[in-house]
């Protein structure tokens, strides 16, 4: 990870600019120990949720240096009657009560949620022990799709040595959170992908994937995928996008030589836009297992704030990663 093209220059940027990340599982041995890490590079401040002797009794136990981390206990906040007072307002079409939100804001998700929408907090990394959907909504509800988005989508940020010496890097969209997409929300997510693959250093050259090829194969999914094609040069003109390819089509020269010839984006794909859930979420795991990829992700696109999912078999490595990530997704 550490020799992402494009990390040095996230970790540059939180350099000049510290933020503050929330994770919603303070006292978990993972967030503890990406937690020291940060703390050690001196360009994060960590806010641990929970109760602050568990947490600081849980960082003895395992050893781990929390000293500058920001400790919140849902149960003695002092702010907890301004955040109820907000909760009720974001979640009036609800007629969500005072109690029913004290109860609702007593769960880490939603108390670190809040804590990104009241400003104490840029960014949020959840998932160590919830579920993706536990993440997700909270952010959904409270924290809002940003201006020019509809949906949120996800994607993933994949990387491996190449044979130059430079990482190869690839971002995928949308493999976790659409489940079928329609032609305009498919061109949200190459949108949202292309920017966030720039993050990464990725230079977007953009595919919508099918099993046709300009037309090669027939079919409703490969009419959605041509109409998303041309829907996406005419919102993205500066965007280099070809589409409906397939994969081979996309990533090698000499393939997209003989199905298309001619076509300037093709053969040297990066940014890959798929169909529907089904094929992004096997797509991205056959590079991450077959290709020798290390996926990151998924990375949540569209929101007012950087809100990010772990996977609950996640290790402390994947956790300081993605705590980057996510701060590095804060706009100043």
């Amino acid at each position: 990870m550490n020799n992402m093209k494009g990390f040095g220059e996230m970790i540059k940027k939180l350099k000049k600019s510290p933020k503050k990340i929330v994770f919603t599982e303070g006292s978990d041995e993972r967030i503890l120990e990406a937690a020291s890490r940060l703390l050690a590079s001196n360009f994060l401040t960590p806010i641990l949720v929970g109760n602050e002797e568990e947490v600081l009794n849980a960082a003895e136990q395992f050893g781990y240096n929390i000293r500058g981390a920001q400790i919140i206990d849902p149960e003695n906040y002092d702010r907890m009657d301004e955040m109820v007072e907000m909760f009720c307002e974001l979640r009036k079409s609800k007629g969500v009560t005072p109690e029913q939100a004290r109860k609702t804001l007593a769960q880490g998700n939603y108390f670190g949620t809040m804590l990104v929408k009241m400003g104490v907090a840029d960014s949020l990394l959840g998932g160590a022990t919830y579920s993706t959907a536990d993440t997700v909504r909270p952010a959904l509800q409270l924290i809002k799709t940003k201006p020019g988005s509809t949906i949120v989508s996800s994607c993933f940020i994949l990387v491996r040595p190449s044979a130059t010496g430079e990482n190869e890097v690839l971002a995928m969209g949308d493999c976790a959170i659409n489940l079928k997409p329609n032609s305009d929300e498919l061109v949200e997510i190459a949108g949202a992908t292309a920017e966030c693959g720039r993050v990464f250093g990725i230079d977007p050259k953009v595919a919508f994937l099918s099993y046709s090829t300009l037309g090669s194969g027939k079919g409703e999914d490969v009419d959605k995928m041509r109409e998303a094609t041309e829907k996406a040069k005419a919102a993205f003109p500066d965007l280099p996008i070809s589409g409906e390819l397939q994969f081979d089509a996309a990533v090698s020269p000499r393939v997209a030589r003989t199905k298309c010839p001619g076509d300037p984006v093709a053969g040297r794909v990066n940014v890959f836009v798929f169909p529907d859930i089904n094929a992004g979420n096997i797509g991205y795991k056959i590079a991450q297992r077959l290709g020798n990829f290390d996926a990151y992700g998924p990375i949540l696109l569209g929101l007012n704030a950087p809100i990010n999912d772990l996977s609950r078999g996640c290790n402390a490595e994947e956790v300081y990663s993605m705590a980057i990530i996510t701060a590095a997704l804060v706009e100043d």
